[in-house]
């Protein structure tokens, strides 16, 4: 790559490279309980092919320990199969289950590959992961203020009816004076 293109990349305006890292976040996947990119991917972002990229994380495998990298199980990769539609094995498809990368794999990909290009694509594999885990925090606070509104509508709620009643009460006619029935004395006039 030239220097210019180099560059280029690097200078690339905000907004070509939020749509950049919004391209990685979507293949971006959620695999027991961690959010992963599959091999198939990060070789399609770092220019290389699948075999090339796996090769080279067998040759360095002592940089990608099992936090880093794992291979699905036949389970796993079935239920992917389906889900993306990719043909069966001996018609074309891979004859092993593929590797899931975490954040930290996909950038140790980056600096075994040695490639420019894959060097320049971690930085947006790198912001998609950090923008997936900035919506996550968020959407847990939202969570979190919306348990807490409930909770205050729900005490607002009953003091709300209480005030109802007391205002319903103070509402209420008085009751009239009765009339006594019988002889009354008057007032002022005592028996004696």
């Amino acid at each position: 790559m030239t220097k210019r293109k180099k560059e280029n990349l690097l200078s690339m305006p905000v907004k070509r490279s939020t749509t950049l890292a919004s391209a990685v976040e979507s293949r971006i996947l959620l695999l027991r309980h961690q959010r992963v990119i599959l091999d198939t991917d990060i070789a399609d972002l770092y220019g290389v092919p699948v075999k090339v990229l796996n090769q080279q994380v067998k040759r360095n495998r002592e940089r990608f320990p099992a936090d880093f990298v794992f291979q699905l199980t036949s389970k796993e990769d079935a239920v992917l199969r389906s889900q993306f539609v990719t043909s069966k094995q001996g018609r074309g498809g891979r004859r092993y289950a593929p590797y899931a990368f975490t954040e930290h794999g996909a950038i140790m990909a980056a600096t075994v590959l040695n490639s420019e290009r894959a060097v320049q694509m971690s930085v947006f594999v790198v912001r998609a992961f950090v923008r997936l885990r900035e919506m996550l925090a968020t959407n847990r606070k939202l969570a979190g203020k919306i348990d807490e509104l409930e909770n205050r509508l729900d005490t607002h709620d009953s003091t709300i009816q209480d005030l109802i009643e007391a205002i319903k009460e103070l509402m209420k006619p008085e009751d009239p004076p009765r009339k006594s029935i019988g002889f009354q004395i008057p007032a002022g006039k005592h028996r004696g």
